[in-house]
């Protein structure tokens, strides 16, 4: 009934600083200081990607520079005291990275991230190749669509198709995000579906109903 969901691919940033299974230590480090992210993917080949590495996977060298884990801390830590004294992406990096398709939907991503607890995932195709990267900042960008754009799509794709014959009675605005559905229709029954659907529009905050029934003179 609504237009297309937004997909990862209209969010995700297409030029990725991404790092090989050979790449340093300090090279990682530096990277991720000039480009200013928290996670870098690790890729081979014709641009498959084998992992991510990411400052939590960093921080153990720093941990332990000046003083080596116990036996016991060691034990129960041995991915992180491994990483310690690992110099290459190859050993540093999280495998299998998390990834994600560039046709899933934004609540599909929102949902990967917060299950997974991670803020960016790399988007990749069917052969693993990255495509993009998506971060928690990205899935917001779809609150930036004006209020004029979202009056426009909850009228066409929303009130004009639910309510052919009364949709002139209808009167959609929308401030900072929030819609308001105000007027008469004929078929009343459809009213928690429209508002329903005006909800499930990108970039819409909540969505108020004043519609009522149409009364026949």
């Amino acid at each position: 009934m609504t237009s297309t969901p937004y997909t990862v691919a209209d969010v995700m940033t297409a030029k990725v600083i991404a790092v090989t299974p050979d790449t340093g230590f300090k090279d990682i480090a530096a990277a991720m200081e000039r480009w200013k992210v928290t996670a870098l993917p690790v890729i081979e080949g014709e641009g498959r990607v084998v992992g991510v590495v990411s400052e939590a996977d960093l921080l153990p060298k720093e941990e332990f520079h000046e003083k080596g884990p116990g036996m016991i801390e060691q034990m129960r830590r041995l991915g992180d005291t491994a990483k310690a004294g690992s110099t290459r992406a190859e050993n540093l990096m999280t495998t299998p990275a998390v990834t994600i398709r560039p046709d899933a939907t934004l609540p599909q991503a929102a949902r990967l991230m917060a299950d997974r607890h991670i803020k960016r995932l790399p988007v990749v195709d069917a052969d693993g190749t990255l495509k993009g990267i998506v971060s928690r900042a990205d899935l917001l960008k779809v609150f930036l669509r004006s209020d004029d754009e979202l009056t426009e799509e909850i009228r066409e794709s929303v009130v004009e198709r639910l309510f052919p014959l009364s949709h002139k009675e209808v009167t959609v605005t929308v401030t900072h995000g929030i819609a308001t559905l105000t007027g008469s229709v004929r078929d009343d029954h459809l009213i928690p579906l429209a508002e329903r659907l005006a909800r499930s529009v990108e970039g819409v905050v909540d969505v108020r109903s004043q519609l009522m029934a149409h009364t026949e003179p």
